[in-house]
Order: C-alpha cells, then sequence, then structure tokens
C-alpha cells in the first residue's frame, strides 16, 4: 500500500462528504439568508426566529434526502472494501 492509493482513498472520502453535506448546508444557508432578509426588513431581531425554520427545514430535508445519502455511503463502503484485496496484495 503507497501513499498515493491512501490519498486517493481520502479525496474520494472527502468528495463524498461534501456531496453528502452540500444539500443540508444548502438548505439551512438559503433559509438563514432568506430569514436574515426578512428579519432586516422588519426589525424582529428575535433569536429563535432565525434558528427555529433552519431547524424545521434542515429535519424536512433529512427526511426526504436520507435515501440518497445511505445509498452514496453504501456504495462507497463497497467500492472501498472491493478495493481491500489490490490495496494489500
Amino acid at each position: 500500500m503507497n501513499p498515493v492509493d491512501i490519498l486517493d482513498i481520502g479525496r474520494e472520502m472527502l468528495w463524498v462528504v461534501t456531496i453528502l453535506a452540500a444539500p443540508i448546508l444548502g438548505v439551512a444557508l438559503a433559509v438563514g439568508l432568506f430569514i436574515g432578509i426578512l428579519q432586516a426588513a422588519t426589525q424582529i431581531q428575535e433569536m429563535t426566529l432565525s434558528f427555529i425554520p433552519k431547524l424545521a427545514s434542515v429535519a424536512a430535508v433529512l427526511f426526504l434526502v436520507s435515501p440518497w445519502m445511505l445509498r452514496v455511503l453504501v456504495d462507497f463502503t463497497q467500492q472501498l472494501y472491493l478495493k481491500i484485496p489490490a490495496l494489500v496484495g
């Protein structure tokens, strides 16, 4: 097992993590931006006003996207297990 193989596995892992985190972070960013603009326009500075919608939207996205996320994780893990004989031998 050479350092190039380890770097390739690490690169693939970081790419999978980025792909899995993107929908959740994107929705949290969009909702937070919308609530921030709404708070600036109405001059309401209540902290829970920004927290509760973000929490609800992230929970909804997790509910909707979790089957896809699980499929991506399982595919990555299966590919990693299939590479083990080539990496060791």
